[in-house]
């Protein structure tokens, strides 16, 4: 039987919204437990008195086990429907899943953001929203969660409500109609999951049908070859060994290739000797693809991680400064220009400096509020000017959307999160 495509979910939203527990919902009502685990937790949730916490302790407890060292497939938190394979990209914390969106280890092709019905929109759902929209989400779910827990339970009236606070919230960080599905949820009882359950009052799909709805995400196979490194090893017998995730174009045996900044003045220039995914030989990579690759040509100490290989008549852009637009989403006290944080792109993290806030934006329209602002605070979006303090690949976001975002990191937390409009190249 063919391979469904494949979809990397993201599962975002407010901390106690119920996203674990979701999780949890979606790999059960798809068979990805076995059965005599299920019975195990229930059993032991239930003598504690947490009866309810099931799900979420198949989740937790899966997490122990791994870090126990006992594997289980779940590990990699994948569930099929009728049309896709999903891989769900676990958001623990707003910064992890920040970070872990921008770093490329997660490309999102989707997401589903969860928002508990009797709270209605928090803080942290807006943020994410906005986030998801600028790091390139194209299709989103609205889960309205906890639906047994409105007053009355699974009050349609209620559900209307978040749900038209959603769909403004959705338009402000512009999203389209047809980008955003609502579907009403209680991953608790597992009621609209797979079946409708208690959920008299709605006509829609459940959430695994309206995981089918969603459009299969494009692979940039057209785009020039972008290859972010992870990691550099040495091999007895074989040399040096770069690992890293395509982003953009396709791999070959044969192909030359350079790579930018390198420890090599202008780049080293190395030739594709071998491709190997999951420890089997391919013919050629594409975007999606985690790779090491055998390359003839490169030292152990020429290139390391953060440095990003393409095509000898296309290389990466090695930025001398460039302009970005930037959301703050979590700064204790101002940004102005001098301030230098850590930037992290695909596999990058380069100290960069604010050269030059430019303008201050209406975070919802993208209208110019401010020219040449004086300061950032939490919750601003600008266009600033960047300068990175040593040599590191940024591309254009309309260009290159997978290595022109980043997030900006700073005392342990995420504090800001944008995307590169303009790139001043280096000579």
């Amino acid at each position: 039987m063919a391979e469904k495509p494949h979809m990397n979910l993201v599962v975002i939203g407010h901390v106690d919204h119920g996203k674990s527990t979701l999780v949890g919902r979606l790999l059960l009502e798809t068979g990805q437990f076995p059965a005599h685990i299920v019975e195990k937790y229930k059993k032991e949730a239930e003598e504690k008195g947490k009866g309810s916490f099931f799900l979420a302790w198949i989740m937790d407890g899966l997490k122990e086990e791994r870090e126990r060292g006992v594997t289980i497939d779940v590990a990699h938190k994948r569930f099929d429907t009728d049309k896709y394979y999903f891989t769900v990209i676990d958001a623990p914390g707003h910064r992890d899943f920040v970070k872990n969106m921008i770093t490329g280890t997660s490309q999102a092709d989707a997401a589903i953001l969860v928002v508990a019905a009797p709270d209605g929109i928090m803080a942290q759902t807006k943020e994410h929203m906005f986030l998801a929209r600028t790091l390139g989400v194209k299709q989103i779910i609205v889960a309205l969660n906890k639906m047994d827990d409105t007053k009355p339970a699974y009050s349609e009236e209620r559900f209307n409500q978040v749900k038209e606070d959603m769909h403004k919230l959705a338009k402000s960080v512009g999203y389209r109609d047809d980008d955003v599905q609502f579907i009403p949820v209680s991953a608790f009882t597992g009621a609209n999951v797979k079946a409708k359950g208690d959920m008299a009052f709605w006509k829609g799909p459940t959430l695994l049908q309206s995981l089918d709805n969603f459009k299969e995400g494009q692979r940039p196979v057209e785009l020039a070859l972008r290859w972010p490194i992870q990691d550099v090893y040495t091999i007895t017998g074989i040399g040096t060994v770069p690992v890293g995730r395509i982003e953009t174009g396709v791999m070959k045996p044969g192909q030359k290739v350079i790579f930018k900044p390198s420890n090599k003045p202008g780049g080293a220039l190395g030739e594709i000797k071998s491709i190997e995914m999951h420890h089997e030989s391919i013919a050629q990579a594409v975007p999606g693809d985690n790779v090491g690759v055998n390359i003839r040509g490169l030292g152990k100490n020429d290139i390391r991680r953060g440095d990003v290989a393409g095509p000898v008549d296309h290389p990466p852009v090695v930025a001398k400064s460039f302009t970005a637009q930037i959301m703050v989403l979590n700064h204790p006290s101002v940004i102005t220009a001098g301030y230098t944080p850590v930037f992290h792109a695909y596999t990058a993290q380069v100290a960069c400096t604010f050269e030059e806030l430019q303008k201050k934006l209406d975070p919802r329209s993208g209208q110019v509020k401010e020219e040449n602002p004086q300061f950032l605070k939490t919750g601003d979006a600008a266009i600033v000017k960047i300068r990175p303090t040593r040599p590191m690949v940024m591309e254009k976001a309309k260009e290159f959307p997978q290595l022109g975002r980043f997030a900006i990191r700073d005392m342990g937390q995420t504090v800001a999160a944008g995307v590169c409009i303009d790139v001043e190249a280096r000579e």
